[in-house]
């Protein structure tokens, strides 16, 4: 049987990143910018995939899927933290919680599968290019979106439904800016060591894995590089990977420091800094890195502005 405290009509109380009342306005006014900066940043690169055909390549289309990821990911949490800044109450209902834990592991599961798929995609594009329509064609594009997204779902409704079932007997704050698994086991009145080797499991096979991958496909890709006798072809590459390369290791380095810990060894005024890079910050560079760093997105948005100078003309 369940407990009051595990009805639809129960709330937990998000304490938020920084509990400095004097500053809440403007720590309002810092995180809606950065959320605007990053909804535009990749609403734009989205758009300027789509209207380039210069762009209909493999590698943009997986692109355009992680900047839609990053627009619904920053739109999960800081919304919600940003006006808790303003308000003195700073509650969120149980079924509320529950929604935005699953949107997150989704959303956070998808990207880390996509960014291993993203290195598969510039090592064959670099190492094998003759076989690269093959081995990258549409149909094998839509199945790497489809199973990350499926995968990610399917794990992070499985973790959604386990955690908010347990009995919430302690308090109800919960010191973070949003409800993610980690700071919602510290509320959970039993025992749940069995169930963070779950989550240890689950972080092995969605973040580290992929991550390995990568670095895998980037060494490949490395010493492919070495071997080509183009001097621009070499910086053209070393310059696409540098860009994925530092998304994913700003990614998969907080995520795990997250998601591979037992709670025990969280300490909650660390982790939301930690939190911040992965659900924030990765959002807010993701589409400066793949824009300002490549030559063929700047000249994708040099052409679409020419276009829109000249029809205004």
């Amino acid at each position: 049987m369940k407990t009051e405290n595990q009805t639809f009509g129960a709330e937990f109380v998000l304490l938020g990143l920084f509990q400095y009342g004097q500053m809440n306005k403007i720590l309002f006014v810092v995180i809606t910018v950065i959320f605007s900066v990053a909804l535009m940043g990749n609403i734009i690169l989205i758009h300027l995939m789509r209207l380039d055909t210069l762009l209909h390549t493999p590698m943009y289309f997986l692109l355009s899927q992680l900047s839609f990821i990053d627009m619904v990911y920053i739109s999960t949490t800081v919304p919600k933290m940003a006006t808790n800044f303003l308000s003195n109450s700073k509650t969120i209902t149980f079924l509320g919680c529950e929604i935005q834990t699953f949107l997150f592991l989704t959303l956070d599961g998808t990207e880390a599968l996509l960014l291993g798929f993203m290195s598969y995609d510039r090592y064959v594009a670099i190492c094998h290019p003759l076989h690269y329509p093959v081995l990258m064609s549409k149909t094998i594009c839509l199945s790497m979106v489809t199973c990350a997204w499926a995968s990610s779902s399917i794990n992070a409704l499985i973790h959604t439904l386990y955690v908010f079932q347990l009995p919430f007997c302690r308090s109800r704050i919960v010191n973070h800016f949003f409800c993610e698994v980690p700071s919602l086991l510290p509320l959970v009145c039993q025992d749940t060591s069995q169930y963070e080797y779950t989550v240890l499991f689950s972080g092995i096979i969605i973040l580290l894995l992929p991550f390995i991958a990568i670095l895998a496909s980037y060494a490949r890709v490395l010493i492919g590089v070495y071997q080509m006798s183009s001097g621009k072809g070499q910086t053209k590459a070393i310059s696409t990977c540098s860009s994925h390369l530092i998304v994913a290791s700003l990614f998969y380095g907080t995520t795990l420091s997250i998601y591979t810990r037992p709670h025990s060894l969280h300490y909650p005024e660390e982790d939301k800094v930690v939190v911040v890079f992965y659900s924030i910050i990765t959002p807010l560079l993701n589409p400066f890195i793949y824009s300002v760093r490549n030559k063929e997105v700047m000249g994708a948005m040099r052409r679409v502005l020419g276009k829109w100078i000249f029809v205004q003309k």
